[in-house]
């Protein structure tokens, strides 16, 4: 059986901060997400699962510009930040944008989070710690 929103909005609200994100990523595990790509511009999100399956959240905020021009550094230091629950969600998401992330992509079998600028090129990416 194909995963629904509903699902997947309900692994989503056990988050409070990036701390919470790799046992969230074992929950869309569990429902067969094999991947997502969220976007900072609006934080929609398109996940796919098996035989092509996808599905398409709605937007979660206003629109955010994204810089056109990217900054790596200043972004692990907020992502870093996030990981250790200093910042919520929508902080993240604006922080993100102003340092010109467009994109992130959670794959689920190599167990990857990347981050990818508005011309595709990946500025960070990152081991999913398994949670104990």
């Amino acid at each position: 059986m194909a995963f629904e929103l509903k699902q997947i909005k309900e692994a989503h609200s056990k988050v409070k901060t990036g701390a919470d994100f790799p046992n969230y990523v074992q929950d869309l595990i569990g429902l067969g997400v094999k991947k997502y790509d969220t976007y900072v511009s609006d934080g929609h999100t398109l996940f796919f699962g098996d035989d092509n399956y996808q599905i398409k959240s709605k937007r979660k905020y206003a629109r955010l510009n994204i810089a056109n021009i990217s900054d790596k550094e200043r972004f692990k230091h907020y992502l870093k930040n996030h990981q250790r629950g200093q910042t919520d969600y929508p902080t993240f998401c604006h922080q993100s944008a102003e340092t010109g992330v467009e994109k992130w992509t959670v794959d689920m079998t190599q167990m990857t989070c990347s981050y990818y600028d508005k011309l595709n090129n990946k500025m960070h990416e990152e081991i999913i710690p398994i949670p104990n």
